[in-house]
């Protein structure tokens, strides 16, 4: 008769054995698929940067938001101006993009801290409306280079590294995702964590509780802005050239899309929504290049039906028979 202690123990080993797997899978991958489908997951991965950003928002503050692209565009353009003005390093202006969008992100907060529901999606709605026809404005076209864009030179790997442009970027992508899964998972996991989601279910017994509930919907905000702003300045790089028109509305929907499909409460559901957003029209385009949106509404309807808690928690349940030892009784 086995006991549960050593089940538990049984899941854990599993569990690594699995991560270590498939640790080793993600980084064997770019040396055994051609360049562009490196490419493609280099960019999965700021997909996932950003809808990560927006699972700390919407998932754990439980704060509509529909003005995410406009962080994402934001960071792009804070490495473009920095790099073709000011002549920053491509490493420095990607943490100076997430670091622009962590303040504009905290204002923003602050601003919409007594707003909710409808009232705060078209508050931030009108944010994503606004960012592209200011990045367009001739007040700023200086810099932003207007309707026309900015091209960027993105850096190949350094001497001596036996890798080309596109599998570089692809770790130095992948990196950068695992650093800010780390953090997220610490920083739901924690106390602040904790009071974020006290806040989301009940906000007038966490104010009672001693909450901030102002204070708490601004940093979550900042964060959640950071992550957009660091996944903009490396589709920045990826693409080599921005512009305003990259940047619309529907940008935001697009990773709020995302961010359901594959887990809003979870932060590795964010790996799953940017796979997603980045595969799936080469996927539906294998059935019909005519139908290629509303096959995507289509499954996005069947997954809100039967995958309520997005990839994530699908994932989720079918862990807990093997965490239970199949099921079996002792």
């Amino acid at each position: 008769m086995t006991s549960v202690p050593a089940r538990e123990r049984g899941a854990r080993a599993i569990d690594r054995v699995a991560a270590g797997l498939l640790i080793a899978c993600v980084l064997a991958l770019p040396f055994f698929v051609w360049g562009f489908r490196t490419y493609q997951l280099a960019f999965a991965a700021t997909h996932a940067i950003a809808i990560l950003g927006l699972n700390l928002i919407a998932g754990q503050a439980g704060l509509i938001s529909l003005g995410h692209g406009a962080f994402y565009g934001l960071g792009a353009y804070t490495l473009a101006v920095l790099m073709r003005h000011a002549g920053v390093p491509a490493y420095a202006a990607i943490v100076a993009a997430g670091l622009a969008c962590l303040v504009v992100g905290y204002l923003v907060g602050r601003l919409v801290a007594r707003l909710a529901g409808f009232y705060l999606a078209l508050a931030t709605f009108a944010l994503a409306l606004a960012v592209p026809q200011m990045l367009k404005s001739s007040y700023v076209s200086r810099w932003t280079g207007g309707a026309q864009g900015l091209y960027l030179d993105r850096p190949s790997a350094p001497p001596g590294v036996p890798l080309d442009a596109d599998q570089w970027w692809y770790f130095v992508s992948l990196g950068t995702l695992g650093v800010l899964l780390w953090m997220a998972r610490n920083l739901i996991a924690g106390r602040t964590g904790r009071a974020i989601r006290a806040m989301r279910d009940q906000p007038l017994a966490a104010a009672a509780a001693g909450i901030d509930v102002a204070r708490y919907t601004a940093w979550t905000f900042a964060v959640g802005s950071a992550y957009a702003g660091i996944a903009g300045a490396l589709a920045a790089l990826l693409l080599d050239f921005i512009a305003p028109e990259s940047f619309s509305y529907w940008l935001s929907i697009l990773l709020l899309v995302g961010s359901v499909f594959g887990g809003m409460t979870s932060a590795w559901g964010a790996v799953a929504g940017g796979l997603f957003l980045q595969f799936w029209p080469d996927v539906a385009s294998m059935v019909t290049r005519d139908l290629v949106q509303p096959v995507f509404g289509v499954l996005l309807l069947l997954s809100m039906r039967w995958m309520p808690e997005g990839v994530a928690g699908m994932v989720s349940v079918w862990r807990g028979p093997i965490a239970r030892g199949g099921g079996a009784k002792p």
